[in-house]
């Protein structure tokens, strides 16, 4: 009897893997993660399931159909009320909708104790109680914050490949743990390199991408910090890769940011392989590790269960022979496929200012060939490919899928995190980038809600105003956003 895993179900049947899950705990069956199997009588089963809601769903939606009917011509009365409004208006804006004079309605706003000028930026609030006083109800766009953020960081072609385009390329694998349980150095005995006394007490400041040969197959590594600050950079590496190495150290177990990056790598559905590290200390209780990760859903192999459990010592170099071999036998399971002969996109893993260099950021080719001279954009920054530089700090005329490398030539430095996507000309990548631009300034001046005297005499009165302005500097952007992060979790209410 075949088996099939949760994660491919969930895809076979267009649901999400915790859907799936769901549906195998109301039948009974006991699946704790996206990796676990389930025999082919069960599949059939959750696929009959499946198909019958819908067909349930598009009978009761039928049904509704009759009763919208009767209710249209009341909506249409009600529409004729509504004022849509995109974001915010000036005074003038305002006035023109409501097919009065300015004048009139800067009167109006002095009665309710706002001293505006014709060009001035009304917010929302005001909007409301100006449209409500005209027998007018406001609708605003209903579009959220996070779809306007995506709008920003978006791939503008994303082109379908045909399948016969499609090559093996490398996998691109995450070393994820707790701080201090060894990710640097294992990447370190991989490469053979040192980078470990380089980073800050230890820590590892920021992503690094590495490409090392393992029997002859390329496999590209992305290092992420373990520290509690750095939850955004973690999640990010998790998306950007497919296979996740997590790392937990044999004499310490399993602790806050092993449990965050074993959630993080769930929720992107990608393989976890877990590195026991550290295992030529004498208090090593690697056996305490595995009983731990059946707590959050990991069983190993040996267990009865889907998890693939190395021992290792990254500093002794113990079994990484072993480790690299995984990793290879999990990466050709995935079949990880890309197409090198179109027009290239990726993600930027890590992005500086550099003082001789200018804006430099840490690409991740994802699909497409990246070459010199290619026009690119990334989120709000734009340019053209002056220059590219692998992981041995050689340069290089060209990127294939899943190769991480150095680019310079943007306009601004671009967010870590952000989309990367090469276009047919420099035109085209710089209007997308203004663009976006703008989009981004009309937002920021959309959140500046306009603060009355009465309204700042009120926060002073009640002791709100304790603001302390703080200017964040680092060397690359993705500090600069995890210190963010860290000290507006310091922030109280008193």
């Amino acid at each position: 009897m075949g088996k099939i895993r949760v994660y491919k179900l969930a895809q076979d049947l267009g649901l999400s893997s915790s859907e799936i899950l769901d549906l195998l705990s109301e039948l009974g069956v006991d699946a704790s993660s996206h990796m676990s199997t389930v025999d082919d009588e069960t599949a059939d089963l959750l696929t009959e399931m499946v198909s019958d809601e819908s067909q349930s769903e598009a009978a009761a939606q039928e049904g509704n159909e009759t009763g919208e009917i009767d209710n249209s011509v009341e909506q249409d009365i009600e529409e004729e009320n509504i004022i849509e409004i995109e974001g915010t208006l000036t005074v003038k804006e305002l006035a023109e909708k409501l097919d009065i004079e300015p004048n009139s309605l800067i009167q109006n706003l002095i009665g309710l104790g706002i001293m505006a000028t014709i060009n001035q930026e009304l917010d929302q609030d005001t909007i409301e109680i100006i449209l409500d006083d005209y027998g007018y109800t406001a609708k605003f766009g209903v579009e959220s914050e996070e779809e306007e953020e995506i709008s920003l960081n978006e791939l503008v072609q994303d082109i379908e490949d045909k399948p016969e385009d499609l090559q093996a390329r490398p996998p691109v694998v995450t070393v994820m743990g707790h701080v201090d349980h060894g990710k640097t150095t294992l990447l370190d005995a991989i490469r053979e390199t040192n980078v470990t006394e380089s980073e800050a007490g230890g820590i590892t400041q920021h992503i690094g991408a590495y490409q090392v040969e393992i029997s002859g197959d390329k496999v590209t590594f992305l290092d992420t910090p373990g520290h509690e600050a750095f939850t955004s950079m973690r999640a990010r590496g998790a998306q950007a890769t497919d296979i996740t190495i997590l790392i937990v150290a044999a004499d310490d177990g399993i602790m806050p940011q092993t449990v965050e990056a074993i959630n993080h790598a769930q929720a992107a559905e990608v393989p976890i392989i877990v590195a026991i590290n550290k295992i030529d200390k004498p208090n090593a209780q690697p056996d305490r590790v595995k009983q731990e990760l059946t707590e959050h859903g990991l069983v190993p192999e040996e267990w009865g269960g889907n998890t693939i459990c190395v021992p290792i010592s990254a500093l002794k170099k113990q079994n990484l022979d072993e480790l690299l071999e995984m990793v290879t036998l999990v990466s050709e399971m995935e079949e990880l496929k890309a197409n090198p002969d179109r027009l290239a996109n990726g993600v930027i893993v890590e992005a500086e200012l550099d003082k001789g260099r200018g804006a430099v950021a840490t690409v991740l080719v994802q699909n497409g060939t990246l070459k010199v001279g290619d026009p690119l954009v990334a989120g709000l920054a734009y340019g053209r490919v002056r220059a590219m530089i692998n992981d041995q700090g050689e340069r290089v005329e060209e990127a294939t899928p899943a190769t991480p490398v150095e680019v310079l030539g943007f306009n601004s430095v671009p967010q870590a995190g952000d989309l990367l996507q090469v276009l047919e000309n420099e035109k085209v990548v710089r209007t997308l980038a203004e663009d976006r631009q703008d989009i981004k300034r009309q937002q920021d001046l959309g959140k500046n809600k306009t603060v009355t005297l009465d309204d700042l005499f009120d926060q002073i009165q009640q002791g709100e105003i304790k603001d302390l302005n703080i200017i964040v500097k680092g060397d690359v952007q993705g500090s600069v956003e995890a210190i963010k992060e860290a000290l507006l979790q310091l922030s109280t209410d008193e």
